[in-house]
């Protein structure tokens, strides 16, 4: 029988032996450069691929505002502690509504619940924008838009998250979270560098004006959804207990359960970032090293989704799952003892890239494996990790970097969090099994 001439198998393998060497070997080049590609077939649906760019575009926003945020509370405080207090101002919210919101998810149509959170996002932008208009100079009214804000994005994150198992088949979700997480890291890198362009020629006015358009699109595309009513039994005013309901499922699904733990293993334990200030000033001569660590992890991300063809064809996500964060891990320690710059950011990429496809991975368990009244729940605790881990680690790093010395903390935070992540999976068998055709 001859190959499929569609097939991978064929790209590789079936050149015309009248093709001279070079040919063939730049045509094996070609399919293995196919293969590893990011998979873009999400976006061949309409209504992900509005989702898509609108979530990517009002992403960057974000990023511009969150960098003039910042630097517009310094320049009226001239103080840090009033700049450290905008930490707690969107936390909070992310964790009170971030799970209410996930339970509100389940009980109403995600469009309309979808539409109301970002125009709360968008009204508090639009006020940012008219604060700086009109020179008010009042930091707890900024602080009080922040909260607002997260109040918002607590509220979209996790429905946006329990629409994309309802726009794509199954098989299409690691892609389409691929491409999304692909998306926030480039934001992530780009809007802190676009906001000292934006703010030094043009001012905070500005920042807000251009995020308050770019969120149009995602407004614009959240419009377009079709609509998306509850599934199951859940209906009503949810609450607290509905709050509780969804906690106590996730309490009996154990693949459910480790796919959050070990991501708090993942952050908690490894993320250095608390510790780049000091190790940039004492290791790698200045200030500017920095930018560059913190820099690393995004651009690895980045690199690391572009290169993420491979990721939907992985069956057995769980055993993945843990070898990636003990990856993770390695990558960091490796970061840590390093004494050039370069090797230092080289290792904190190949960390980001073995972050994102942890991140992939574990908000494709949440979503396939959890049944779609419960998926706003979940994504609600998932927004809850995903907001806290990081910080936890910050107050980790930090705490034991004074202790100990912060060498000893990077090194040893990202050794513990490789060994940890494979004892804690060796001990869950069900998540050890865990696979797509579950």
């Amino acid at each position: 029988m001859s190959p499929d001439p569609d097939s991978p198998s064929a790209d590789l393998h079936s050149a015309p032996d009248d093709h001279p060497a070079p040919a063939r070997r730049a045509m094996r080049l070609g399919a293995l450069a196919r293969r590893a590609a990011i998979d873009t077939r999400p976006l061949s649906e309409p209504a992900y691929r509005r989702l898509w760019i609108g979530q990517a575009v009002s992403f960057a926003g974000f990023a511009l505002t969150s960098v003039a945020i910042s630097v517009q509370v310094y320049d009226l405080t001239k103080s840090s502690f009033w700049v450290g207090l905008l930490g707690p101002a969107n936390l909070i919210p992310l964790i009170v509504f971030g799970l209410w919101g996930g339970a509100v998810a389940d009980a109403m149509d995600r469009r309309r619940l979808l539409i109301l959170a970002s125009l709360i996002t968008w009204a508090s932008t639009l006020g940012l924008l008219v604060q700086a208009l009109l020179h008010l100079r009042n930091v707890p009214l900024i602080i009080g838009l922040v909260v607002v804000q997260a109040v918002g994005v607590a509220v979209s994150s996790p429905t946006r998250g329990a629409v994309i198992p309802r726009l794509l088949p199954v098989e299409l979700v690691p892609a389409a979270n691929t491409l999304n997480f692909t998306a926030s890291q480039v934001a992530t890198f780009a809007g802190p560098v676009l906001a000292g362009v934006v703010i030094g020629h043009g001012g905070y006015a500005m920042a807000y004006g251009i995020d308050a358009t770019l969120f149009t699109v995602g407004l614009y595309a959240t419009v377009r959804l079709p609509s998306m009513p509850p599934l199951g039994d859940e209906t009503g005013r949810p609450g607290l207990r509905s709050v509780i309901e969804g906690l106590r499922f996730l309490a009996t699904r154990p693949v459910l359960m480790m796919s959050f733990v070990v991501d708090i293993i993942a952050m908690a334990v490894a993320m250095p970032r608390a510790l780049f200030p000091e190790v940039a000033e004492t290791r790698f001569g200045g200030e500017e090293a920095v930018g560059w660590l913190i820099a690393a992890i995004a651009v690895g991300a980045v690199i690391g989704g572009l290169l993420s063809g491979w990721i939907g064809r992985i069956r057995r996500q769980g055993v993945a799952l843990i070898a990636v964060i003990a990856a993770w891990g390695l990558a960091v320690a490796a970061a840590g003892l390093a004494h050039s710059l370069w090797l230092a950011v080289l290792f904190l990429a190949l960390g980001g890239a073995a972050d994102l496809v942890s991140a992939v991975f574990r908000q494709t368990i949440l979503q396939t494996y959890a049944p779609d009244e419960m998926r706003g729940r979940l994504q609600g605790v998932f927004t809850v990790v995903v907001a806290g881990g990081p910080r936890l680690g910050d107050l980790r790093a930090g705490a034991l970097g004074a202790a100990v010395g912060a060498t000893a903390s990077w090194v040893g935070g990202g050794l513990a969090c490789a060994a940890l992540v494979v004892l804690v999976g060796l001990a869950v068998p069900s998540f050890r099994r865990y696979t797509t055709d579950r």
